[in-house]
């Protein structure tokens, strides 16, 4: 798996933050990257825990909750952390305007980040980490979109990095 890094974190006492999407990857490949990497803590931040196609089939939510348990990873759902129905439909408008296939996105719309933004501005990154628990060591947040920056876990990721200053990696299965 090919992993960028974003920033060090100094305080080791938070977790590393991961974010990686499904698009593109094979079922082995995803939960390799989850082993090699770590984690610990799943958090999907999807409303709709499934997925279209059958290449995908193994994220949908009990195939995906079924193997995390079997290699040991915790998982969360965040239902609250993806962006609403209107939202979305207002990227698909941008995607459309710019001719991109959802699954091609490579970086989300300025109306999409500022809309997401408003909407989560109550977002506390440290009431979030602290209701992972302690346990909570290698944390990986999850949606579908390959490229982290398609995606709103890249908002999130920012946003706990420029808060707490915990170090992000976006992972790429492949």
């Amino acid at each position: 798996s090919r992993q960028s890094d974003s920033s060090d974190s100094s305080d080791m006492s938070h977790p590393k933050i991961l974010t990686l999407g499904v698009y593109g990857a094979t079922e082995a490949a995803f939960f390799a990257a989850l082993r090699e990497a770590g984690v610990d803590t799943f958090c999907d931040i999807r409303a709709r825990r499934g997925v279209r196609g059958s290449e995908y089939a193994f994220v949908n939510s009990q195939r995906l909750q079924a193997k995390l348990a079997e290699l040991g990873i915790r998982y969360l759902h965040f239902k609250d952390l993806a962006p609403s129905d209107a939202l979305r439909k207002r990227q698909y408008a941008a995607d459309k305007a710019e001719h991109v296939a959802k699954r091609k996105r490579t970086e989300l719309s300025e109306q999409f980040i500022a809309g997401y933004r408003e909407e989560h501005r109550d977002f506390d990154s440290r009431k979030f980490i602290k209701q992972l628990g302690p346990e909570a060591r290698v944390v990986a947040l999850f949606c579908v979109e390959r490229a982290a920056e398609a995606c709103h876990r890249s908002l999130l990721a920012a946003q706990l990095h420029d808060d707490l200053g915990l170090e992000v990696v976006h992972l790429t299965p492949e």
